[in-house]
């Protein structure tokens, strides 16, 4: 027996996103995108006014293979329920606070909110990686992806966040909503950066604290460098904006603490160039000492696999990277693809046996959960 309605994927599927905005008659007009670096020049990947990937071409590729995947799932109920529960803890808000007021005897940490929302306590700085705290990833809150439990941690009882990252303007890592109420609740403390060409959307909501950025270029917050490095992935929220603003990761560099989040991305030589690249200034530290890494929304692999990857290359990417060790994120929060929620621990589990990574080099945490982590040689 087949579902007669399922929830159309919004995120990912920017045409059914399009119907929904015009449906909803609110669609937006796309940003006016300047893509000129700090010393004038147009970068190679910003060609005929949009952004464009390094090793591929245009994503997510045509309609016609968008329709093929969304009537496939359709026809065979796709995905189907998760055979276990999502791990999900009660956060542990005085540790969290007491962490966050700590300055330089900070303790490196990270609590897993959900899907790609990690907050990130190292350096001094409470950061936050691309929020979404409502009740669907989707442009209105009566259709689209519903989240399949609350946020680990409440927007409320998050501590003061010193910076919000974002690594592109999908739906389900740019939520309105979100940064609109981190905004308010720390009276424009908080500073947003973000690829380049979201400031205009940013200022349009009234957010003004926010530094936009190319691949490569990077601005330094109390001592830490934050950076936006390649990743194969796209950008669009509407009908008329596709690739219009830039997406990327985060190489997050400081004294005490190196970190990376990957955001959302299909496996890609981009990451091999990243930890290239910046080989001399993580030399001190001697790499990567944590990475963030996506490691669901993978099937059907025939579509997903350009712009999303799985466990199994997930590993690859913490190789290439050369992180201490790693967390996967992106996964277990929305019904985004095919694979059900509970899938990708159980890949992630056979990826590691098979390649001999241990659970401590690339683990997952429950939702709401807080890890401190040991400094790795």
């Amino acid at each position: 027996m087949h579902t007669p309605c399922k929830p159309v994927r919004l995120s990912l599927a920017w045409a059914f996103c399009a119907v929904f905005l015009s449906l909803a008659g609110c669609a937006p007009q796309p940003p006016q995108t300047s893509a000129t670096q700090a010393g004038g020049n147009t970068p190679t990947h910003f060609q005929d006014g949009k952004f464009h990937n390094n090793y591929v071409d245009t994503l997510p590729g045509p309609l016609s293979d968008l329709l093929r995947w969304q009537w496939n799932a359709w026809r065979n109920n796709l995905p189907p329920p998760p055979r276990t529960p999502i791990p999900v803890v009660a956060p542990d808000l005085p540790a969290i606070s007491a962490n966050a007021v700590a300055g330089s005897a900070m303790r490196p940490a990270i609590t897993w909110v959900g899907h790609a929302s990690m907050l990130v306590q190292a350096n001094g700085l409470n950061v936050l990686t691309d929020p979404i705290f409502s009740e669907r990833a989707s442009p209105v809150q009566w259709i689209g992806p519903k989240r399949n439990q609350a946020p680990g941690v409440a927007l409320a009882d998050l501590p003061p966040i010193d910076v919000v990252v974002i690594s592109h303007n999908h739906y389900d890592h740019l939520d309105v909503a979100s940064v609109r109420a981190l905004n308010t609740r720390s009276a424009g403390k908080t500073l947003f950066i973000v690829p380049q060409g979201l400031k205009a959307w940013f200022a349009d909501e009234g957010i003004q604290n926010v530094v936009e950025l190319d691949w490569w270029q990077s601005h330094a917050v109390a001592g830490v460098d934050f950076m936006l490095t390649p990743v194969q992935h796209w950008s669009a929220r509407g009908i008329n904006d596709r690739h219009k603003t830039l997406w990327g990761g985060w190489a997050v560099m400081g004294p005490a603490f190196n970190w990376y989040f990957g955001g959302d991305s299909g496996y890609s030589a981009d990451f091999k160039d990243t930890a290239t690249r910046l080989a001399p200034r993580l030399a001190t530290r001697g790499g990567f000492d944590l990475a963030l890494i996506p490691v669901g929304a993978y099937e059907p692999e025939w579509f997903m696999q350009p712009q999303h990857m799985n466990p199994t290359q997930a590993l690859q990417v913490q190789r290439d990277l050369g992180a201490k060790q790693s967390v996967g994120v992106h996964w277990g929060t929305f019904n985004l693809t095919d694979e059900p929620l509970d899938q990708p621990p159980n890949d992630l589990a056979k990826a590691r046996a098979a390649q001999g990574v241990t659970d401590d080099q690339f683990f997952l945490l429950a939702i709401g959960e807080t890890r401190f982590l040991k400094p790795q040689p």
